[in-house]
């Protein structure tokens, strides 16, 4: 099944809305290079793992790739056609909650225009409008 949680809280987790900017993980932590989410919205494991493979191919044993999201939302849907009750259905899949601003992927020791080019392809992955950010230096 790819990307997701071994166990999870709780059974059920609501859909809920995403809102405002992301208050933590909006920095470059762990490379020297990223790529930072500019709209809100979930990113499936799907998508993830599409990235994933984009830049290693990209990389290939250069550098190093940081992944920062994680998907431990369940999104379900009960199957088209079924009556009303019965629950709330199986997951569909699983989805990383995404605010602008939030750094999805990071990758270290490129340069800057081979890191440029990687996280571009990553970008072409992504459901929603990403940006490239550099590490700032720490003050």
């Amino acid at each position: 099944m790819g990307m997701m949680p071994k166990r999870v809280k709780f059974r059920k987790s609501q859909r809920g809305t995403v809102k405002g900017n992301a208050s933590r993980g909006n920095a470059v932590a762990m490379g020297e290079f990223g790529l930072q989410s500019m709209e809100a919205g979930w990113l499936s494991a799907e998508a993830i793992e599409a990235g994933r493979i984009t830049a290693a191919n990209f990389i290939r044993g250069e550098g190093r790739l940081y992944i920062r999201v994680f998907p431990h939302k369940s999104v379900t849907a009960i199957p088209l056609e079924t009556r009303m009750g019965k629950g709330k259905g199986e997951p569909e899949y699983w989805a990383a909650v995404v605010k602008p601003g939030m750094i999805m992927f990071e990758v270290a020791g490129l340069p800057e225009q081979a890191a440029r080019d990687c996280l571009a392809r990553v970008a072409y992955k992504m459901p929603f409008r990403c940006r490239f950010v550099t590490r700032r230096p720490n003050v």
